[in-house]
Formats: structure tokens, sequence, C-alpha cells
């Protein structure tokens, strides 16, 4: 029996899962896990494709550690639970594909050096995308490994969505609206035409809600418009990035109070969003916890925003046949879901508050202009699905 591994290589995380495939190509998850803290204490936890845990590994007060050590520690790991199964491919997710990459790839050289220019468009993830690469090439070089791009989901949406109002020859190399979480909203666009198809035809707002987030507009599940756009800095307030915010107020810092260029990138990355304003956490959960005003406010703030873009979408769609939430946030938080939901009532949401708090799959009311979903994502099925058609062709 073949198997493939996907990863998902960020900043202080490795996600990853291994997928059984039989012979008529059919993927089944036998296991999953996720490497996080790096860099302060490293923790990994491996559970099975049925939730059993398999492994759980500390490295405590032991922060030197690298993503190499770490990688190379996860595919002993892996190849000493592969019980004859061998390892075809490599499935990575890539935030960043620009306007060349508008599919999935096979990585060579040449495409690691064209990604590697891209770096500066997504500081936050691409290095880390490609050094996991690197180092999945040095562990085993004659691995195939697939680059499986969190913007070719968007690359095909109408023009004007992707123009900003810049001169043209700006736009021409490539400063221009890409929209990110392009696995997650195609995992979410394939599961909705399962589960309801009548919905995944009409027009959908889907409400990737995480530590990132995002909205993507989808019109017969295709991406028509989404929040995000040069970077995965715009659009939504999120965990400890901006979103949106005037250009004025960047100039503002950099000519009046002396912050430089790099200054004030940390600060709308890594000190924004819901960190910055609560002062506490990025964590939504830790807020909701809190009775700091502080937290209330930039929960408040948080749903504001989300429900804010979400009504600029549906003039984009031309009106809203649905709603899906996904991701941590949008998975698992009830509340937060309601509160948007209720800002949005003027379209015809109208949510269903028992079921809602149960996570159904379902929380609006049969009488609901606008039916609401919660669909869990999977980012990790896709980058697979992905990999086996760039492997055998077809598409995924």
């Amino acid at each position: 029996m073949k198997a493939v591994v996907t990863l998902n290589s960020g900043s202080s995380s490795i996600k990853f899962a291994l997928f059984d495939l039989d012979h008529g190509r059919h993927l089944a998850l036998s296991a999953g896990g996720k490497i996080e803290r790096i860099g302060i204490a490293p923790r990994l936890e491996i559970h099975s494709g049925d939730g059993a845990l398999l492994s759980r590994h500390e490295w405590p007060d032991q922060s030197e550690h690298t993503h190499d050590e770490l990688l190379a520690w996860l595919f002993d790991w892996i190849g000493t639970h592969l019980e004859g199964r061998e390892v075809i491919a490599v499935g990575h997710r890539v935030v960043h594909g620009g306007t060349d990459f508008a599919r999935p790839c096979l990585v060579d050289d040449i495409v690691l050096g064209e990604l590697e220019r891209l770096c500066p468009l997504a500081p936050l993830h691409q290095p880390h995308n490609l050094a996991a690469i690197r180092t999945i090439a040095r562990l085993v070089p004659d691995l195939a490994q697939i680059a499986c791009f969190d913007t070719a989901f968007h690359h095909d949406r109408p023009a004007l969505t992707t123009r900003f109002a810049i001169p043209r020859e700006l736009h021409d190399q490539g400063i221009r609206r890409y929209g990110f979480h392009g696995l997650s909203y195609d995992y979410i666009a394939r599961r909705l035409a399962e589960l309801d198809p009548q919905m995944a035809a009409g027009r959908v707002i889907v409400a990737h809600l995480g530590n990132g987030a995002s909205l993507c507009a989808m019109a017969g599940g295709k991406s028509l418009d989404t929040s995000m756009g040069f970077t995965a800095l715009d659009g939504l307030m999120m965990g400890t990035r901006s979103g949106t915010i005037d250009p004025g107020v960047i100039l503002y810092l950099q000519n009046e109070t002396g912050m430089s260029a790099q200054d004030v990138e940390h600060m709308l990355y890594h000190r924004s969003g819901l960190l910055g304003v609560s002062g506490i956490s990025s964590d939504m959960r830790t807020l909701t916890e809190s009775s700091a005003p502080e937290a209330a406010e930039a929960i408040d703030l948080f749903v504001w925003r989300a429900a804010r873009e979400a009504a600029a979408l549906a003039a984009s769609l031309g009106g809203v046949d649905g709603i899906v939430f996904t991701a941590g946030i949008g998975e698992n938080d009830a509340n937060v879901r309601s509160r948007i939901c209720r800002r949005l009532d003027w379209l015809g949401v109208e949510v269903n508050e028992i079921a809602n708090a149960a996570n159904d799959p379902v929380i609006s009311l049969p009488s609901s202009r606008v039916k609401v979903r919660v669909i869990p994502t999977d980012e990790e099925h896709m980058i697979a699905l992905h990999t086996l058609a760039i492997l055998f062709g077809g598409t995924a």
C-alpha cells in the first residue's frame, strides 16, 4: 500500500497528515498531528484517523530546536509507523502562488526559486513553507513534492475584483488582490456540493474564522470576491493582524513617529488584531473568558468587522443564499456566529439559537431566507487530493 504525507509548515508550528492510498486511489487518513510552540518548548501530538492518541512528545525548554530538526524527527516517526506502506509524495501548503501558479505543481529547483521571490508578499508563511520543502528534499532527495497554493482558488475570479486603484503599470507588475485561504475554500465548496447541492449552486459567503481570518463570496462554488488582497494582512481583523487599515496610518507612523518599515510590519502582523485591541491575548477563547472591558471590545470589533465585510461581499454577489462558518472560531464559537448573523438579519438571516449552541450542521431557522451552515474545513485532505491529481493526472 502507498501513502501520501501533507505538510503545513508555519513560523511556530508544523501540521501534518498521513493518508493511505488504496489501489483505487482512495484516500484514508491514517495519522495526523501538529508540532507547536516551535522556538519556545516544542510539543507534538499525533492521533490516528479515528482520533486515538498515537504519540505525544515534548521538548521542554528546548527553544533551540529548529524546523529542520523537528521535521527530521517527524519523518523518522512516520518511517517507523508505515508498516510496509510506501510514501510516494509530500504535498505542501504554500501560501502564495503569485500570478503564475494557478494550479498545484511538482516542485523543482526552478519552481522553488520562483516561489522564493514571493516571500515578501507572505512573510509570516511563505519562508517556512519553502523551508519545509528544502528540508524534505535533503532528507528524502528522490521523493516527489507538490506545492498546493492558497491563492489558486481565487485565481480565475473576475479581473475587476483583483485591482487596486493604483497606476496600471504597478498592477501589471503583480501588485493586485490575490486572496488566500484557498485550500480551505476549495474544500468547503466541494463539501457543500455534497451536503447541499442547491445551496452550493447559489450565492454563498464562506467565513473562514480562525487566528487568520477571511471571507469568500462564491457563486456556483467558484470564488467571485474575497476579503484578503495583496497579502494575508488584508481584510478582517485577526488574532494578531490588523486587517484592512487606512494607508494613511502607515504613512503617519513612518513620517511622524519615526517607525521604520520593519517596525510597522511587525506591529501590523504581530501586535495588532485581537491581541492589539485587548492587550490580553490573540485567542478568542481567552478573551471570552476574560471580564476585562478591553477583551469585550476586541470581540465586539471582530464581530462588527466580519459583518461589515460580509455585507460588502453580499453586494459583490448581488444577494446571498447561504453562509458557511468554518475554521477554529467559525466551527466552535457559537456566540461569535450568532452575533455576526444578528448583524446580518437585514439580509434575511434568522439564527436558530438552540441549533447554534449545539454546533449543529445547520444553524438557521427554516423560515430564514439565508441558510446558515457550519462545516469543518480540512485543508490536509484538499492538499492530498491535489497531490494525487499531479502524480496521476486529472483534477482533484
